[in-house]
C-alpha cells in the first residue's frame, strides 16, 4: 500500500485539526491606498483617465470593497488624479456605505434612471467629458455596452494593462495569506488520504475535505474540490457519474480553499494499492515535466517558456505532440489570487514577462485516455532569485507526501 493512504476514519482526522488563522493579518486600508497610487502610475502610462470599476474581484482589490455582480451596475471610479467616487442604486446607499474601507463619495441611481447617464455626467463633472476611460475586463456585455453608449465623446478601452499591472505581482502581506491556504489545503491532502478505503465515494472524499478545511479556519470550507478515481482521473476536470475507489485506481484529488479572498489550489495524484509500471512511469514523468516547468521559470522570461518547457519533456517521451492525447491537453499553469484562475497564465502564447511577486500553479497533467491521468500541482511566486515553491511537490509515487523522505 503507498505510505500514508488509508488506515484511519473521518473523526479521527478531524479531531486533530485545530485554526490556523489566529493570528493572520488582512490586507489593510494603507495598502489599498497604495495599489490604487500604482493604478494612477499605469494609467498614465497606457494614457487612461479614470479606470471604472465593477463588482467583484477587482473592485475588492482597489477598493476592499467586497460587493457582488449583478445585473445592477455597482463599481467604483478611480481618476488618473486620484479622485476616487462609488456608483450603485439609491436603495443599497445603507448597505454599500456599511461595508467601505475606503471612503469616498457614491453617487446613485433610481430603478428608473440610467447609471451609465449618471457615470458619464459624473465622469464630466470630474473633468472628464471626453479622453479614455477603461473598463474593468469582467464587466458583462450589458454594462459595456450602456457605458459606451453613455459616454459617446470618451474612447473605452481593456483596464486589464492596469488591473492585471497591479494585481500579477502579489504583496508580501497577500503572499503571507496564499501561504498559509495553501499550507491548510496540503494539510487536508494528507488527512483525506488517510481515510481512503475500497469502496469509498466521491461524495464521502468531498464532505470530509469540506469539514477538514473548515476545522482549519477556513470558513467557506472548500472552494471547490475534484475527487476522481481510475478511469475518470483521466478527464481534468471530472465525470457525471464518478465512480467509488477500487485497488489499483489512480486517486486524483485536486481542492482549495479561499482566505480574505485569496485562494488555495493543490492536486495530489497516487494509487490506491500498489501501482503498476505503466502508473510508475506516467507518474515520474509528470513529476519530471513539473519540476523543468519551475525550473524554466526566470525573471524576465516570458511566461509562455515555462509550458514549453513542461510540453517538451512530455513530448520526449513520445506522448501529445502538443494538446494530443495521450499527453499534456491544457495549458501548464494559471496565476492565482483573488480568483483561482487569473492572468497572466503559464500557456506557450503568454508573452507577459515574469516578474517578481507573480504565482502561478504549475501542473501539467499527463491524460492516458480510458485508463487514468496524473496531475501534480504545486503553487510558486516569483522572487529576486527565482521561483519559490509555495508547497514542496509531491515526493515519489509510493511516498506521495514525504513522510519516509531524508
Amino acid at each position: 500500500m503507498t505510505i500514508g493512504i488509508g488506515g484511519s476514519t473521518p473523526e479521527q482526522e478531524l479531531v486533530k485539526l485545530s485554526s490556523w488563522t489566529i493570528d493572520l493579518m488582512p490586507i489593510t486600508a494603507d495598502e489599498i491606498r497604495q495599489r490604487q497610487l500604482k493604478a494612477q502610475s499605469l494609467m498614465a502610462v497606457h494614457n487612461i483617465d479614470a479606470l471604472y470599476l465593477n463588482a467583484g474581484t477587482n473592485l475588492y482589490y482597489f477598493t476592499g470593497l467586497d460587493w457582488y455582480a449583478s445585473e445592477r451596475m455597482v463599481g467604483a471610479v478611480l481618476t488618473r488624479d486620484g479622485k476616487l467616487f462609488y456608483i450603485a442604486p439609491h436603495f443599497e446607499l445603507g448597505t454599500l456605505s456599511d461595508y467601505l474601507q475606503i471612503e469616498a463619495e457614491i453617487v446613485t441611481w433610481h430603478e428608473h434612471e440610467s447609471p451609465y447617464e449618471l457615470l458619464a455626467a459624473t465622469l464630466a463633472e470630474n473633468g472628464i467629458a471626453s479622453g479614455k476611460l477603461a473598463i474593468d475586463e469582467s464587466s458583462p456585455f450589458f454594462l459595456v455596452d450602456g457605458i459606451q453608449k453613455a459616454c459617446v465623446s470618451i474612447e473605452t478601452s481593456n483596464a486589464l494593462p492596469v488591473t492585471q499591472g497591479c494585481r500579477g505581482q502579489k504583496s508580501a502581506t497577500e503572499l503571507a495569506i496564499m501561504q498559509r491556504a495553501m499550507d491548510m489545503t496540503l494539510e487536508v491532502q494528507k488527512a483525506v488520504a488517510r481515510i481512503l478505503y475500497e469502496g469509498i465515494s466521491t461524495q464521502e472524499v468531498t464532505e470530509f475535505i469540506d469539514k477538514a478545511h473548515r476545522k482549519l479556519g477556513a470558513t467557506g470550507g472548500s472552494y471547490f474540490c475534484i475527487v476522481l478515481f481510475g478511469e475518470d482521473s483521466s478527464y481534468p476536470h471530472g465525470v457525471k457519474t464518478p465512480k467509488t475507489l477500487e485497488a489499483g485506481d489512480a486517486v486524483l484529488i485536486d481542492t482549495g480553499c479561499e482566505l480574505f479572498g485569496y485562494h488555495s489550489d493543490i492536486t495530489r495524484t497516487y494509487v490506491f494499492g500498489n501501482p503498476s509500471d505503466k502508473q510508475r512511469q506516467i507518474w515520474a514523468l509528470e513529476k519530471q515535466a513539473q519540476l523543468a516547468a519551475f525550473d524554466a521559470a526566470k525573471l524576465g522570461e516570458a511566461c509562455g517558456q515555462v509550458d514549453d518547457a513542461a510540453r517538451d519533456v512530455i513530448v520526449r517521451a513520445g506522448l501529445g505532440p502538443d494538446y494530443q492525447l495521450p499527453g499534456l491537453p491544457h495549458r501548464t499553469g494559471h496565476g492565482i489570487g483573488l480568483e483561482i484562475h487569473e492572468g497572466p497564465y503559464l500557456v506557450a502564447s503568454e508573452t507577459t514577462l515574469l516578474a517578481e511577486g507573480m504565482c502561478f500553479s504549475n501542473e501539467p497533467m499527463i491524460c492516458i485516455p480510458d485508463e487514468f491521468g496524473i496531475r501534480l500541482e504545486d503553487h510558486f511566486y516569483m522572487t529576486s532569485q527565482g521561483p519559490k515553491w509555495f508547497t514542496q511537490p509531491s515526493y515519489s509515487i509510493d511516498d506521495p507526501f514525504g513522510y519516509q523522505k531524508r
